[in-house]
C-alpha cells in the first residue's frame, strides 16, 4: 500500500478523534471543561500544519489537519459563546 493510503487512514482517525467533543460541548452547551490554552496551542499548531500540507503538497496533511482546524475552531468558539450566556 502507498505512503498516502496510510496517511489518509491516520488522518481520518484522528480528524474524527474531535467529533465527539464537539458533539457534546454542543448538547451541554458547556466547554467549561476544556482548556482555553490547550484550544490555542492546538489551532496554533494546526495553522501551522495546514500551511506545511500546502507548501509540502501533501494531501493527506492538508485535508486531515484543515478539518481538525475546523472542528477545534467551533469548540473553541462555543467556549465563549457559553461561557457568555452563562455570565448574563
Amino acid at each position: 500500500m502507498s505512503a498516502d493510503f496510510y496517511g489518509f487512514v491516520a488522518a481520518f482517525l484522528t480528524t474524527i478523534a474531535f467529533l465527539p467533543q464537539v458533539l457534546r460541548t454542543y448538547r451541554t452547551r458547556s466547554a467549561s471543561d476544556v482548556s482555553i490554552l490547550m484550544l490555542l496551542l492546538f489551532i496554533t499548531g494546526l495553522f501551522f500544519w495546514v500551511v506545511y500540507g500546502l507548501q509540502a503538497h501533501s494531501l493527506p496533511v492538508l485535508i486531515a489537519n484543515l478539518i481538525t482546524l475546523i472542528l477545534n475552531l467551533s469548540i473553541l468558539a462555543m467556549k465563549f459563546i457559553y461561557s457568555e450566556k452563562r455570565n448574563l
